[in-house]
């Protein structure tokens, strides 16, 4: 696998990663029981993770329409999707 591949691996996955913080996120705003500032919190967290995911599919849209990419980047990215999934994660399930 080249580096260009890699790149592009990396960076649909840490996209879908972001959109699956981004879904956790809105679940938690849905429910009812919680006071309505953690509420908010919990959308800020949403969108965030919207922006995130909207950018590296811009990154990705890049690197497949020009050929530039910059894998140090993208690794970075998809470990700080990778990181904030997994928090997301258990903050869910200290909530739960």
């Amino acid at each position: 696998m080249n580096s260009y591949t890699l790149t592009l691996a990396i960076l649909l996955a840490a996209s879908i990663l972001q959109i699956w913080t981004s879904a956790l996120a809105i679940e938690s705003v849905l429910r009812r029981q919680q006071p309505s500032g953690l509420r908010r919190i919990w959308l800020a967290v949403a969108g965030t993770a919207m922006l995130f995911a909207l950018h590296d599919g811009y990154a990705l849209e890049l690197a497949l329409r020009t050929g530039i990419y910059d894998q140090r980047q993208a690794i970075l990215v998809g470990l700080a999707a990778l990181t904030m999934a997994y928090a997301i994660h258990g903050f869910r399930r200290r909530e739960a």
